[in-house]
């Protein structure tokens, strides 16, 4: 497991009965989280400046402090990153990713060269943010068009302003990529386990994701730097990911962990879903 340990302005504070208490900016946060299976002696009673609560129809919403701010910046080794609260629990970033970033941002810097990035399924562009601050030539590809904007913010905050954002559905995106003769030398997907497209698309993990890694390895330029798949689906073990990878794209090197975030009070660590990583 990559345990991200390098944050100053995020921490979990504790976890029990299903739900973990963040710090966050200086602000305490208390969310669901499907993880959090065990049940401690100990209730989280902590006043809270934002808790999300799930309904009987299993969406949810906040409940907030007058003192939160609509929105506020954090930092991480000094890139920004807008934070809000959002629909489905979501604080506009996943802060386990920073494991992520840190080896992608290497490669990129090491390469001595400019790498072209397709960053797909980009929600609000963390991962795009580090790789052009890296040197890359990014083009971000979501199909949601307030996830778009938020990460127009968040490049706005680090004053990058080369960042190509494409709405759209990522597997049409690419067909299209490939039918250009456009070609990449890297490329990270950050699929949900469920969604839909602009124009009504279906996308489902386990159903899709092998021919779509597939596809995508019709876009790799001849000389790749890494291909990087993220996911929180349960079903997708890190094996599992390493051998669709290896199945699809050959050559390289690849590794497969999960990714996890420290737990303040408990002393453990909070598994966040896993990765894989093909370098070459």
């Amino acid at each position: 497991m990559r345990i991200a340990t390098n944050w100053k302005d995020y921490k979990i504070l504790a976890t029990a009965k299903g739900e973990k208490l963040e710090c966050i900016g200086g602000y305490t946060f208390l969310r669901p989280d499907p993880q959090v299976i065990w049940n401690i002696d100990k209730p989280i009673k902590q006043k809270v400046d934002a808790k999300y609560t799930r309904t009987e129809n299993k969406s949810g919403n906040w409940q907030k402090s007058p003192t939160l701010p609509n929105s506020f910046v954090i930092e991480r080794k000094g890139v920004k990153f807008h934070i809000e609260t959002m629909s489905f629990k979501h604080i506009c970033i996943f802060p386990e990713q920073a494991v992520n970033w840190d080896i992608m941002t290497d490669l990129i810097k090491k390469s001595n060269r400019e790498i072209k990035v397709l960053n797909l399924f980009a929600y609000t562009g963390a991962a795009s943010i580090e790789c052009a601050l890296a040197g890359a030539k990014v083009t971000h590809v979501d199909a949601a068009k307030s996830m778009i904007d938020i990460a127009k913010k968040n490049a706005q905050l680090n004053n990058i302003d080369n960042i190509r954002y494409i709405l759209d559905d990522c597997v049409k995106f690419v067909e299209r990529e490939i039918r250009r003769g456009n070609k990449y030398d890297a490329i990270i997907m950050d699929p949900p386990s469920f969604g839909r497209g602009p124009n009504g698309e279906t996308w489902k993990i386990e159903d899709n994701i092998f021919d779509f890694v597939r596809l995508c390895s019709k876009v790799l330029s001849d000389n790749p730097l890494f291909v990087l798949i993220n996911s929180y689906t349960t079903g997708l073990q890190p094996t599992v990911m390493s051998n669709i990878l290896n199945a699809t794209i050959k050559g390289g090197k690849t590794e497969a962990y999960e990714v996890g975030l420290p737990t303040e009070e408990e002393g453990i660590v909070l598994p966040c879903g896993c990765s894989a990583i093909k370098t070459f």
